[in-house]
């Protein structure tokens, strides 16, 4: 059933408790919480999402719960688990949700290598990927949720994830990550958008997520094939530039972008190769978001020519 199914009390009871079983894209996540933030993130974000109360496998069985000590009490704060294993430090309370969607990207970037791992955003249009790696402040997530709201369609915001059977582009479609200024100019840029609660003093300033388009979840399971791989920089004042990158270039800093490529060894290498070699590389600087959308539609556009 949808997570739109649950009342946020019932949801977060069944989390408390035996945990929910939610699926994004090919992976089950089991998620237990006793807290109220996980649950209404959740209902917020995920509502389009399929749960279930029981299931015979999940890929990760996470907890986000308060550490069992004073902690819990003075300066409450959570821990994210998998599978009993604690990868990260405790942090503030008002974290939860976030914790959580960091930590669900950190079990597929660690854990999954039957395909190629890239840290980059891909969106979609006319059954061709557009995959933008990006370093942290080059205006990836909003450029690619800016995409969203003018009918590109949402693979992922942080991971590509490219088969190493025919090189096609599978969907993690979930909430979109915007951080700090990113906020406002998306609000402003699509006052529909569902945002959600801001978690303010984290570790990359005040974050919070952008719900998925509804079509977007209903679409989990159609890959598509990559046609452009594009390294964004977000440079205030700047005028828009798309410069092309050789295959050499491209193939060296997707591979450093890269989550798994040296334990893939050769299938790594085949599948970066086949994947430069079927899209078109660039650098791309913009500061209009517009101009930017503008530049992606006529690229989508020639495609169809």
């Amino acid at each position: 059933m949808k997570v739109r199914s649950f009342s946020v009390i019932k949801l977060r009871r069944q989390l408390s408790g035996a945990g929910s079983y939610l699926r994004t894209g090919d992976f089950v996540s089991r998620i237990q919480s006793s807290t109220s933030s996980v649950a209404e993130g959740i209902a917020a974000m995920y509502a389009d999402y399929t749960v279930e109360l029981n299931s015979e496998f999940a890929d990760f069985h996470i907890s986000v719960e308060p550490p069992l000590n004073l902690r819990r009490w003075i300066k409450p704060q959570v821990l994210f688990s998998v599978d009993g294993l604690t990868p990260f430090k405790p942090l503030a309370l008002d974290q939860a949700f976030p914790v959580l969607e960091w930590g669900l990207n950190w079990c597929i970037s660690t854990r999954i290598n039957n395909k190629l791992i890239i840290h980059a955003a891909v969106v979609e249009q006319n059954g061709f990927t557009l995959i933008m790696p990006g370093e942290p402040g080059s205006g990836k997530s909003t450029l690619c949720a800016a995409l969203v709201s003018r009918g590109w369609r949402l693979l992922s915001d942080e991971l590509t994830m490219v088969s190493l059977v025919d090189g096609m582009v599978s969907p993690v479609p979930r909430p979109v990550s915007l951080k700090n200024e990113s906020i406002e100019v998306i609000r402003r840029f699509n006052p529909e958008a569902t945002i959600g609660r801001v978690s303010h003093d984290t570790a990359k300033g005040s974050v919070t997520h952008m719900r998925v388009p509804t079509e977007h979840v209903e679409r989990s399971a159609e890959t598509a094939q990559p046609a452009w791989v594009v390294f964004p920089k977000y440079i205030a004042g700047a005028a828009l530039s798309l410069s092309p990158l050789t295959k050499g270039q491209a193939s060296i800093r997707l591979i450093q972008n890269s989550f798994n490529y040296s334990i893939l060894s050769e299938k790594g290498f085949s599948a970066i190769t086949r994947l430069i070699d079927q899209s078109d590389c660039y650098d791309f600087s913009y500061s209009v978001l517009d101009e930017a959308i503008e530049q992606f539609d006529s690229l989508a556009a020639s495609k169809l020519c």
